[in-house]
């Protein structure tokens, strides 16, 4: 950022995007901020750096002001002056121009002082309250949170974190950071990770259940399974990892339906709900992602003649009726109907009942549902049996194979199943489904 108190004039006038958020309020739509306070651009004509002719107006002198991989200047946050400076900055943007949250960016970056870079993670708390934590930048969040709440009741923060800092997202006067949420950002990294390097039958689901579990007790998340760093030049979309050069050729219903194309239908909807349904407290869609867009973005740079070509999404193609994507989009729209009825992502019972790497077979129950995803490429099971903490008669409310969403329709959403009383997976009772190949079913119970 070179201009914190501006909007680009790229983008219009400042009334433009007043516009914009009271169009988007009007539909019942929050807007939410990318804030970047983790740094500053290293321009010194346009920006901050050097702003009184030193190197420490803003920022820490030296080494420690610059960010070595980033370019960029790093804030000095213990100045009162700095301080003040970025709280009246999101003050900025919410008095003028009615933002409703804020996600900051770079959270891992300020809270340390080796900014993430080179450094893993492993949960355990020494990792956290050492030399290494930069106080004043964690103290920072901390009041930019504490008034963000308390000036704006409704107000929400999202910190970009992958460190895992404990109580990030716990109240300030916990003795927390105070963010609303954080985002997952391990679960889209090893969605990529999966189809770039394993082949279907080695998938781990112990390892699938565990990064989609795998946040602090009571602090909230936000999961998603492709975003920007998935979808820019250099890597591909989570729809493009799987079909790739066949989105081309062979995803209009006129062309017949490969076995590139048909694992790619079906397995970008399971990995959509499977992370939708227990990744988090919170689900983000990368734009397109919701209908598998093919392409990546790329902004306008040297390497590519400064051309505008791949710097937008493709919103049509959901829109043409001969096209497969139509069919994701339809599904997405199934899945988040069903959550709206249910409300999983703020549910607070969260059970993984089956992780069975031989069947391919992930179950848990969450959110009143009981679901069941059969990852493998080839097999169908009749009559398997998935324990559950809930007796009664179980039907279909989603599922995956079904026709309108290009599935095969093996599976009658009309059949009923009775559950037993027999203990399964460590749950009180069972049911005994069809559960065909590459198909997540997710079933509703009546008492």
């Amino acid at each position: 950022v070179t201009s914190f108190f501006a909007p680009s004039s790229r983008y219009g006038e400042p009334d433009d995007l007043r516009e914009l958020i009271d169009t988007a309020h009007g539909m019942g739509i929050a807007v939410f901020l990318d804030v970047v306070h983790s740094h500053a651009c290293n321009n010194v004509e346009d920006g901050l750096n050097q702003f009184d002719g030193t190197d420490h107006c803003y920022f820490h002198e030296g080494g420690l002001g610059r960010h070595e991989l980033w370019n960029s200047r790093l804030f000095n946050y213990s100045h009162h002056e700095v301080t003040r400076f970025l709280l009246s900055n999101l003050r900025y943007w919410i008095d003028e121009f009615g933002f409703d949250g804020f996600r900051f960016d770079g959270v891992t970056s300020m809270m340390y002082k080796h900014h993430g870079i080179a450094y893993g993670f492993s949960g355990h708390y020494d990792e956290y309250f050492t030399g290494n934590t930069d106080e004043s930048a964690v103290v920072y969040l901390m009041l930019a949170n504490y008034m963000c709440h308390k000036l704006y009741p409704g107000f929400v923060t999202i910190a970009e974190d992958v460190s895992g800092m404990p109580a990030l997202c716990r109240p300030v006067a916990e003795g927390g950071v105070g963010f609303d949420y954080r985002l997952t950002m391990s679960v889209p990294d090893m969605w990529i990770k999966m189809l770039k390097e394993t082949r279907d039958e080695e998938w781990d689901m112990a390892q699938i259940a565990h990064q989609l579990t795998n946040r602090r007790y009571q602090e909230r998340a936000i999961t998603y399974c492709e975003s920007h760093d998935q979808a820019l030049v250099g890597d591909k979309t989570l729809a493009f990892w799987l079909m790739d050069k066949e989105m081309y050729t062979h995803m209009s219903d006129a062309m017949p339906l490969t076995p590139v194309i048909d694992r790619g239908m079906a397995l970008h909807k399971m990995i959509r709900l499977v992370t939708c349904g227990l990744g988090g407290e919170g689900y983000l869609t990368f734009e397109g992602n919701e209908f598998g867009h093919p392409e990546w973005l790329d902004f306008p740079r040297e390497g590519n003649g400064s051309s505008f070509h791949y710097a937008r999404r493709q919103f049509n193609l959901v829109h043409d009726e001969l096209l497969r994507y139509k069919y994701l989009y339809q599904f997405d729209r199934a899945m988040v109907g069903l959550e709206r009825q249910h409300h999983w992502l703020s549910a607070h019972d969260q059970w993984v009942t089956l992780k069975h790497d031989g069947d391919k077979v992930l179950a848990f129950e969450r959110g009143g549902l009981l679901w069941v995803f059969n990852f493998h490429p080839c097999n169908s099971y009749a009559d398997y049996r998935v324990g559950t903490a809930w007796a009664g008669t179980y039907t279909v409310a989603l599922c995956t194979d079904d026709a309108q969403f290009l599935g095969h329709g093996r599976v009658d959403s009309g059949v009923k199943h009775h559950s037993m009383p027999l203990e399964w997976n460590g749950r009180p009772n069972c049911v005994q489904i069809y559960l065909p190949s590459r198909t997540a079913i997710v079933l509703q119970h009546s008492s």
